[in-house]
C-alpha cells in the first residue's frame, strides 16, 4: 500500500519499546522497523543480534524507516533492554506452563496505552525466528500476548508479529483515533432533488407504457424509489441521471443513423 508523504513531519510520541531477542536476520530487523514506522513506533531495542549492528540488510529492508534505525539500541542482556520499563508483555504463539495472564492484541494495547498515557514506559518482547522466546524470558514479563492465529499454523515471522502489534497499538492510542484522510464524498442531494428525479423517471415510464398493470404501479414505484434512495446521489449525479432520462425520452426526435443506412440499402 503506497502513499508515504515525506512532507509530513514525523511524530515521536511516547510508544511501547519493541524488543527483539537475538534476531538472526537483518532483513527481519529492517522489516520490523518499517512496520513500526508505519504505525508511529520508533523505540527498537535489540538483544545480541546474531550479525551485529549496524546491518546493511536491515537498512535495505526498512525502506527508509531511518528514524527508527537511527535510534536502535543494542543490549547484551534482556534485563538491560527492559531495565527502564514498568510494564512488559511477552509475545508468543505457544502456551506456556506459567501462572501469567494472557491477553489478545487489542486488550494488551489498551493496557499499554493507559500505562503510557500515565507517564510510564511499556514494552513488547519478540523472540527468535526459529524458536521464539525462552521460558526464562517470558518469565520476566508481566503477562503474555498471543494472537488469534490458526492453531495448526501459528508461527509468525517477527516482522509480521511486530506489524500486527504496532497496528493494534496505533488503533488504541490517541494518534489512531482518526484516519489520515477521509473519503472526500460529496454531500447527498437534498430530498427535493431526489423527489424531482423520481417524478421525472416515473413520468417518462408512464408515457412509454412501462407500467402495464395499473394496480401494480404503486408497488413498482415504491421499488424504484427504494432502489434509487440507496444510491445517496449527489446533486450533480441527479442532474446527470435526469439528463440521461431526458435523452432516452427524446430518442424518437433524433435521426437514427442505423435506420437511415438500412433505408439506403433498401432503396439501392
Amino acid at each position: 500500500m503506497a502513499g508515504t508523504d515525506s512532507s509530513q513531519p514525523l511524530s515521536l510520541a511516547p510508544c511501547p519499546a519493541i524488543i527483539l531477542c537475538e534476531p538472526q536476520l537483518g532483513e527481519n530487523i529492517g522489516a520490523a522497523a518499517r512496520a513500526m514506522a508505519n504505525f508511529g513506533l520508533w523505540d527498537m531495542r535489540l538483544v545480541r543480534p546474531r550479525d551485529g549492528w549496524p546491518n546493511e540488510k536491515a537498512v535495505a529492508a526498512a525502506s527508509r524507516a531511518d528514524h527508527v534505525l537511527e535510534r536502535v539500541r543494542v543490549f547484551d542482556t534482556l534485563e538491560e533492554a527492559m531495565g527502564d520499563l514498568t510494564l512488559v508483555y511477552a509475545t508468543t504463539a505457544r502456551s506456556r506452563d506459567m501462572q501469567k495472564e494472557v491477553y489478545g492484541p487489542e486488550e494488551a494495547s489498551s493496557y499499554m496505552a493507559g500505562h503510557i498515557a500515565g507517564g510510564q514506559k511499556a514494552g513488547l518482547l519478540f523472540g527468535r525466528e526459529k524458536w521464539g522466546l525462552l521460558n526464562e524470558e517470558v518469565a520476566m514479563a508481566d503477562a503474555i500476548v498471543t494472537l488469534p492465529v490458526e492453531a495448526a499454523f501459528a508461527s509468525l515471522n517477527i516482522a509480521q508479529a511486530v506489524l500486527l502489534m504496532s497496528y493494534e497499538w496505533r488503533r488504541t492510542s490517541e494518534a489512531g483515533r482518526a484516519l489520515p484522510f477521509g473519503d472526500n464524498l460529496a454531500e447527498a442531494a437534498p430530498r427535493n432533488d431526489l423527489v424531482g428525479l423520481f417524478e421525472h423517471l416515473e413520468g417518462v415510464l408512464d408515457q412509454t407504457g412501462f407500467f402495464t398493470t395499473p394496480d401494480k404501479r404503486p408497488s413498482m414505484v415504491n421499488n424504484l424509489r427504494t432502489a434509487l434512495t440507496r444510491g445517496r446521489f449527489t446533486s450533480q449525479e441527479i442532474r446527470t441521471l435526469r439528463g440521461v432520462i431526458s435523452s432516452i425520452d427524446r430518442r424518437h426526435e433524433r435521426p437514427n443513423p442505423n435506420r437511415m443506412k438500412k433505408a439506403e440499402k433498401t432503396e439501392d
